[in-house]
């Protein structure tokens, strides 16, 4: 039975099997998938992989990264034992047979304090020593230069190697690919010494024989000379052991000689790579495959890995800690803005208390009027909040542009009265249904009208002009809010949509245009602003203009077409 496994990203290790009846099996991020993965750069539906006839197809859901096999961006492709399918971070690998790829815990670390595991350490070296390009006088000048040649091309593939990634996973796995390419090695694995506990843990496998699954037994005596010695070591239970045919556990495996070197960077050593030969015991054992320049290579290799993995771990950490800064920034600024709510809500509450205390029902509306007017303040906050936080792929479907304008200025209708601002609605009488979150849209433009009453407030001839537009050419549905208030400085203008950043005080949070811009992009769109000191600003809100499927559940769309009215001004 086939089945995918997980080789790489948070759900690494898991498995998932085909049911031979099955028929498409959706993979994403939402709880509804047949194939959930818990990675933030795959979409909610991302792909699918379908039985058809004997075959699996798989294919992309127009996702927002896309769906890579082996590497190529694919729509649709048909899959073979052995492909591997990259969706956001994560790495997929689509058996046949159902048959598990070699797994990290098949690494056996045998042996023990004092204990006779019969290997035997032929050759040490330390990293100081192991200079690649040194010329043994021996040498002939021209072998001399073709080896220094190979092995500069060596470290220069290294480097490469090692600073293309920040992903651990795939680090470890390029390195031992390398690793294969230079060195005639059976098996090899690389481990990393857990921070708190100092024990090693297996981290990636390779073999040169893709059936060779079976358990790894590395020699631990191996193992604590290179960590106590900081030293790459070349052994051989092969030619140089007598204990060779012992019937110890080394020899069991068929180990013929290996190269176990430190993972040295420049805080100390994070762990080791170790490669080894296999051959049956009835073989002839004449012919090393690994000499010293191997071992050269192997501790120049494990060098670059070190450093490499150093600059990784240093890398999260530094994103956790911007991450938690930015915890700490969050926490603070709306913990201030939630007090000086909840200070409106007590005084307005305080206000309701003596207006019943005195059966005066005037006070008791002025209370309620403040308490309401909070209450809608934290409402947009948290909103606000949600949108922000929250990774959320806009939901399009049929809808009228014109009516959800309608609804927000409905929204914002009371304000504007209270405060004696205008809100010029010039409603278009020929624009048709779209395809567009109408959720996500009427927030982004709701917290946009919002904030032009903001910058009108307390101006005469206070007003807010409000137009949309399909501009077919250029392929975009746009929305366009300006105002005629004090308008902004450049300086100003550049940070508007700066997190935090808000040109209210203390009245404001820094969230509503960050969050409106969110969701334009989210939508494939954006917001554009513009303004002059002391003539106002105008906001543009763009997003792909897309029609509804004519041939669909919403062929009556073009019903809409020329249907609307001009409205009224509102205004007091």
């Amino acid at each position: 039975m086939p089945a995918l496994f997980v080789i790489q990203g948070f759900n690494r290790g898991a498995r998932f099997d085909f049911d031979g009846d099955t028929g498409a099996v959706s993979i994403g991020r939402e709880a509804g998938n047949q194939i959930k993965l818990d990675d933030h750069e795959v979409s909610r539906r991302h792909a699918e992989i379908r039985r058809v006839g004997e075959s699996y197809i798989v294919g992309d859901l127009k996702s927002s990264n896309g769906t890579f096999l082996n590497e190529s961006k694919v729509e649709r492709a048909e899959l073979a034992s052995g492909d591997r399918i990259r969706i956001g971070r994560s790495v997929l690998l689509f058996s046949g047979d159902g048959r598990e790829p070699p797994g990290l815990a098949t690494i056996d670390i045998v042996g023990g304090d004092g204990d006779a595991d019969g290997s035997r350490i032929v050759r040490s070296m330390r990293e100081e020593d192991s200079i690649v390009l040194a010329a043994p006088a021996e040498d002939a000048q021209n072998r001399w230069l073709a080896r220094a040649r190979s092995n500069l091309q060596v470290m220069y593939r290294t480097a490469l190697a090692v600073s293309h990634t920040l992903d651990i996973d795939e680090l470890l796995g390029r390195i031992l690919q390398l690793v294969f390419e230079w060195v005639e090695a059976d098996r090899g694995c690389i481990m990393l010494l857990d921070p708190d506990t100092r024990e090693l843990t297996s981290k990636a496998r390779r073999d040169r024989r893709a059936g060779d699954t079976g358990t790894m037994a590395i020699s631990r005596t191996i193992l604590d000379y290179v960590l106590d010695r900081s030293e790459g070591v070349l052994t051989s239970d092969a030619q140089d052991d007598d204990r060779f045919a012992s019937g110890n556990s080394v020899v069991r495996t068929g180990v013929r000689e290996a190269i176990c070197v430190p993972m040295r960077g420049r805080y100390g050593t994070v762990g080791v790579i170790y490669v080894d030969t296999m051959v049956p015991l009835v073989e002839s054992l004449d012919r090393r495959r690994f000499s010293d320049d191997h071992l050269k290579l192997m501790i120049a290799i494990g060098h670059q890995a070190a450093l490499a993995v150093e600059v990784t771990t240093y890398y999260s950490a530094m994103v956790q800690s911007e991450r938690l800064a930015a915890v700490g920034q969050t926490i603070a600024t709306l913990s201030h803005h939630i007090k000086n709510i909840l200070q409106g809500i007590r005084g307005g509450s305080y206000i309701v208390e003596m207006g019943l205390e005195n059966e005066d029902v005037s006070v008791v509306e002025k209370g309620w009027d403040i308490v309401r007017r909070n209450q809608d303040k934290i409402s947009s906050l948290v909103m606000d909040m949600l949108s922000f936080s929250k990774e959320r792929e806009p939901d399009p479907m049929p809808s009228d542009l014109v009516a959800l304008i309608d609804d927000v200025i409905e929204t914002v209708r009371q304000r504007a009265e209270e405060s004696g601002a205008v809100i010029q609605w010039d409603r278009p009488g020929d624009l048709p249904r779209l395809l567009f979150d109408p959720v996500g849209l009427s927030r982004a433009v709701l917290n946009v009208v919002t904030n032009a009453l903001d910058a009108v407030e307390g101006r005469s001839a206070a007003a807010v002009t409000i137009t949309a537009q399909a501009d077919t050419e250029a392929g975009m549905a746009r929305i366009t809010v300006a105002d005629n208030g004090a308008g902004m400085s450049p300086e100003t203008l550049a940070e508007i949509f700066t997190l935090f950043v808000s040109t209210k005080g203390a009245r404001g949070t820094g969230l509503g245009l960050t969050v409106s811009r969110k969701i334009l992009r989210e939508h494939g769109g954006d917001i554009h602003a513009a303004s002059r000191e002391g003539e106002g600003s105008a906001f543009v809100l763009e997003f792909p203009l897309r029609l509804p499927d004519r041939g669909g559940d919403d062929a009556d769309s073009a019903d809409t077409l020329g249907a609307a009215e001009s409205r009224p001004t509102v205004g007091p």
